[in-house]
């Protein structure tokens, strides 16, 4: 290996293991913090002197916060299912139906994604209350939804495009339905982009705070993110850093455990279509 090479393989380590400290410090240090009370919390330690677990104990034996948590687990579980079934089909008839304006809808559908919620949000408030979901899971289902499918409806879109059609065509001539070839010819293809899609769908709707907030008003059916939300005292001197910081971990782990779980999904269904032989 010439000095060069050497150098420049130095410096491409040396940058990744900065990205890498610059990224996963910030949560390493909530978990120090998680495990720090009194004025332990206002110390830099970057390494805990003590694993105390009172404020994990403070936060799961307080009396709704397990039960946001199990909201959030069913409205981002939900969102997915529903997201993922309307995504499936309506990317079928985009890459594979032709009719009139179809890259238009396809634009349009996209556009959807480019308004920001505060935008929206009143216009979706009035159609809960119409509705008479306010203040239930419901509410929260249909608007994560709908922010959600432009971006699923796209990535499949992309992916059932490259699928051979030859595949499709053999599959009619046995005398398959529509419905047929998306279930039991195409889903099995697709479970790259489904579990990429499904995943950023989920951490999209676990972690929304601005909906769940809104349409929302008992303690019973709010989310993780407005509980931590409300966790937070009237001034500076009165919020409890100890147990925010303990609820953070609580929450952020799981999604963890899912990527770390799904990557290799998760990279197989970001670069399909990127390549082409």
């Amino acid at each position: 290996m010439t000095t060069r090479k050497l150098i420049g393989s130095i410096a491409f380590y040396a940058l990744v293991a900065v990205i890498v400290v610059f990224s996963v410090f910030p949560f390493y240090y909530a978990i120090v913090t998680s495990f720090s009370t009194g004025t332990d919390l206002f110390r830099v330690r970057y390494w805990p002197k003590s694993f105390d677990f009172g404020n994990y104990e403070s936060v799961l034996g307080g009396r709704n916060f397990p039960r946001s948590i199990l909201n959030s687990i069913f409205i981002a579980t939900t969102t997915v299912v529903f997201a993922l079934f309307l995504a499936v089909t309506a990317s079928y008839a985009l890459a594979r139906v032709r009719f009139r304006a179809r890259g238009l809808l396809l634009l349009m559908i996209l556009a959807v994604s480019m308004f920001p919620q505060i935008a929206v949000l009143a216009g979706l408030f009035e159609l809960v209350r119409f509705l008479g979901i306010f203040n239930s899971p419901w509410a929260m289902i249909m608007s994560y939804t709908i922010f959600t499918l432009p971006f699923t409806v796209w990535v499949l879109t992309t992916f059932m495009r490259d699928l051979p059609v030859e595949i499709e065509e053999a599959a009619i001539v046995d005398g398959a339905s529509p419905w047929v070839i998306i279930t039991r010819v195409f889903l099995p293809l697709l479970w790259p982009a489904l579990v990429t899609t499904g995943l950023l769908a989920f951490i999209g709707a676990w972690n929304e705070f601005l909906f769940a907030l809104t349409f929302t008003s008992s303690e019973t059916t709010r989310t993780v993110p407005v509980a931590i939300g409300l966790l937070s005292g009237a001034s500076q001197q009165e919020i409890p850093w100890g147990p925010i910081m303990a609820a953070s971990v609580i929450v952020t782990v799981p999604l963890v455990i899912l990527v770390l779980v799904f990557q290799r999904k998760i990279v197989a269904g970001l670069t399909a279509g990127g390549v082409k032989g």
